[in-house]
């Protein structure tokens, strides 16, 4: 079904292997490295890629942050260099927190209007549909300020970042990486009956994601398998890559992108698009889509994959596993209630939804599964666009399935993140989104709550709501008239599909290029200009405020999604909630850091801080050691994790710890680059440990003369843990900078970089 090959290997065409080559001249010859090198601006071909998108695009839970960030960093700002799409589709509800999403909405019409760009209103667009609508374009580069931003199917390369990367592209800076390694995908084969996109990409991400094989790389798409598939299909591939921790995706074109291109009123941006002649590659996967089976993505990651058909014979087993994963500190399930007299389970939910479930192709296969039969437990569906559901109004699929029971809602990331369709306490929800992380899904653990989320094809999620809410996989149950492969047949009539641009036209502001500088943000009370970040001290005192064992720690639980994205505009308020699902007590003990850096700030003696008895006493065993602490020594907090930033692109995971008085993460790697981007752009250092932590919560780490090593960007930096007790242990942390990294954690945050 999949095979990897994790050595460098040449490929001929894009269709078969070839003996040898010289790999420095076909490395050249993928798609990746043209449109790459086609956006670098550096002459030096073997230093740094830096890069310059094509387009930029943000959602409501990040573009505020993104403009005040901007506007802080330069006060003259006129105008965005590049079209930039602000969407509604995170806080599109407005369902909480009073005034304020709305308030936000608000906000990103008038920074569209005062500074030209594109706003889309709530319920009209999730943020990916409407880019591969009406932005996408052949051989293009896009950066969004969400994690999914993949357009590779469609020959355009996207990367998801923490908003300050934009900040640097609407300042005119650049994206700084490495030159990326590119594995290969070569698909062959034909989808089977009753398997769609979401069973290809979690059998990739159940090979690829555990070893980190393609972790920071481009996943380049070809092989005789691409043809067969749809443009949906390829899409809803693509979009999951996200979920191997890869930086991009490119996809070969075809004449069905040109047809996309074309329904969509773009004929001009399709271009073609394929490996020439001998490429080489990192590494190669191969996918016989003929041997993929519908697959199911069991709690508490995309990763933790099963075959529906083992998960429906040792349901009792994998149940019971699920019930161990719970994390430390959330209320135990209890599944075995699912539990069918003849071995299977039942489920409780299912959500089709958002940028990988809520295509046309997948709603219409869903439809075609359930005529006729009902559904067996709730079932809520979401298409993707405005558009998409006057299409599937107009060939009667909406009303198909809203006869056979299923809910109809509007174009909303809601349920990928759990602020939509919020399962009770202990039930098992299946959903074709894109993640299904600890407690995404909306429940609180700090409030006695717990659910879980299991991900799958919206063709086996209709399955088995056709089949009474037990759990079944499209391509077996006989209650399924699925007898040929959906997303490879020519359409029939019912499924083709027409594009409606006017219901864009007559929601949609689009400014682009056509700033006016006479309109006023509209600023509501909830959102907060950022506070004031110091530079780099000479010296750093940290205290460590969580320390966290887990494999990996999601952004998730460093900063929870769901209802607390109502406060993502206002900095203060949004770190209340900083890692409240993975350490309730972080928040108090950074907050006591930051009063010792800010009494220190002004004069005050540590040592004469009797209420601080305990940062006191630390002092004075460095003191008693030969370290002199001084009016330059920087005083804050520090999050230790094995393996933290896994998931989400939301800086906020960075942001709210620095707001907090944090100063560093000490990590034994770091789960994405967009993390550790985030914490460099708002001044924390990432450091780096390999072995087992040497320390505990509420120990101290001292660093002497950090300022000049960053500086002199040293890689390895000697520091001194003061424990509890009294005890001194010297340790040594890595750190691996850029120039540009090295200025901008010198400087404190990007913002003060930029603003001097």
């Amino acid at each position: 079904m999949i095979e990897c090959r994790r050595e460098g290997v040449f490929v001929l065409n894009g269709r078969e292997i070839a003996a040898s080559g010289v790999r420095e001249d076909a490395a050249k010859n993928t798609m990746a490295y043209k449109i790459m090198s086609a956006h670098n601006q550096n002459e030096d071909p073997n230093g740094l890629w830096q890069l310059k998108f094509d387009a930029l695009a943000s959602h409501d839970i990040t573009y505020v942050g993104v403009i005040q960030t901007v506007r802080a960093a330069d006060k003259s700002f006129e105008q965005f260099p590049v079209p930039y799409v602000l969407t509604n589709c995170h806080n599109s509800l407005c369902a909480v927190g009073g005034t304020t999403n709305s308030d936000d909405h608000a906000f990103g019409l008038s920074a569209a209007k005062k500074y030209g760009g594109v706003f889309v209103p709530p319920h009209i667009a999730v943020i990916h549909q409407y880019v591969r609508e009406e932005i996408a374009s052949g051989g293009e580069m896009i950066l969004g300020s969400d994690s999914h931003t993949r357009y590779g199917a469609l020959g355009t390369m996207g990367i998801g970042e923490g908003g300050g990367e934009l900040v640097k592209q609407i300042l005119g800076k650049t994206y700084d990486i490495p030159r990326p390694e590119v594995i290969g995908v070569m698909l062959t084969g034909e989808l089977r009956a009753g398997v769609g996109p979401q069973d290809v990409a979690l059998t990739l991400i159940g090979e690829v994601f555990a070893d980190g094989f393609v972790k920071n790389k481009v996943l380049e798409f070809f092989g005789s398998g691409v043809a067969g598939l749809s443009i949906d299909c390829r899409m809803g591939i693509d979009v999951m890559t996200t979920e191997t921790t890869c930086l991009s995706s490119i996809w070969e074109t075809d004449d069905k992108v040109q047809e996309f291109y074309m329904t969509h009123g773009r004929p001009r941006d399709y271009t073609k698009i394929s490996p020439e002649g001998l490429a080489y590659y990192d590494g190669l996967i191969t996918i016989d889509l003929s041997q993929v089976v519908p697959m199911i993505a069991m709690p508490f990651h995309p990763s933790n994959v099963y075959k529906i058909s083992d998960v429906q014979k040792n349901a009792a087993d994998i149940l019971s596993e699920v019930e161990k994963n719970t994390d430390e500190g959330t209320p135990p399930l209890d599944l075995k209630r699912l539990l069918t007299p003849d071995g299977g389970m039942r489920v409780d939910q299912g959500i089709i939804a958002g940028c990988a479930g809520g295509l046309y192709e997948s709603i219409c296969g869903a439809a075609e599964i359930l005529k006729g039969k009902g559904v067996g437990m709730p079932l809520s569906v979401y298409p993707a666009s405005q558009p998409m559901y006057l299409a599937l109004m107009q060939n009667g699929v909406a009303a198909k399935l809203m006869r056979e029971g299923v809910v109809m809602k509007t174009a909303f990331c809601g349920p990928c993140f759990g602020a939509g369709d919020v399962p009770r306490n202990n039930s098992f929800s299946i959903r074709h989104v894109t993640r299904n992380f600890p407690n995404r899904e909306g429940a609180k653990p700090n409030m006695g709550q717990s659910a879980a989320v299991a991900l799958m094809d919206a063709l086996s999620i209709a399955a088995t709501a056709a089949n009474g809410g037990i759990l079944t996989a499209a391509d077996s149950s006989s209650r399924t008239p699925v007898a040929y492969s959906y997303y490879t047949s020519p359409p029939s009539e019912a499924r083709e599909y027409s594009f409606d641009e006017s219901v864009y036209k007559k929601q949609i502001y689009d400014g682009v290029y056509r700033p006016d500088k006479d309109v006023e943000l509209v600023y509501g009370p909830g959102i907060r200009d950022w506070p004031n970040f110091r530079p780099l001290g000479e010296d750093m005192l940290l205290q460590v405020a969580s320390l966290i064992t887990d494999p990996v720690t999601t952004t998730d639980e460093l900063i929870p999604s769901g209802e607390t994205s109502t406060f993502r505009s206002n900095p203060y308020a949004l770190a209340e909630h900083t890692l409240s699902r993975k350490d309730p007590s972080y928040v108090s003990r950074a907050k006591k850091s930051a009063e010792w850096a800010n009494a220190h700030v002004t004069g005050k003696a540590i040592t004469e801080m009797q209420e601080n008895a305990q940062l006191a006493e630390a002092v004075r065993t460095l003191e008693s050691n030969g370290h002199a602490i001084s009016e330059k020594t920087a005083i804050g907090s520090v999050v230790y994790a094995r393996k933290p930033g896994d998931g989400s692109a939301r800086e906020q995971a960075a942001s709210c710890q620095r707001v907090l008085g944090g100063l560093a993460n000490i990590a034994e790697e770091y789960a994405t680059k967009r993390y550790r981007s985030n914490l460099i752009n708002w001044g924390m250092l990432p450091f780096i440990l390999p072995e087992d932590p040497p320390f505990q919560c509420e120990d101290f780490i001292y660093i002497t003369g950090i300022r000049n090593a960053i500086q002199n960007r040293e890689e390895k930096i000697l520091a001194q843990v003061i424990t509890k007790n009294g005890e001194l242990k010297q340790i040594t942390l890595q750190i691996t900078l850029t120039v540009a990294e090295s200025e901008s954690l010198m400087a404190g945050c990007l913002i003060n970089l930029y603003s001097k």
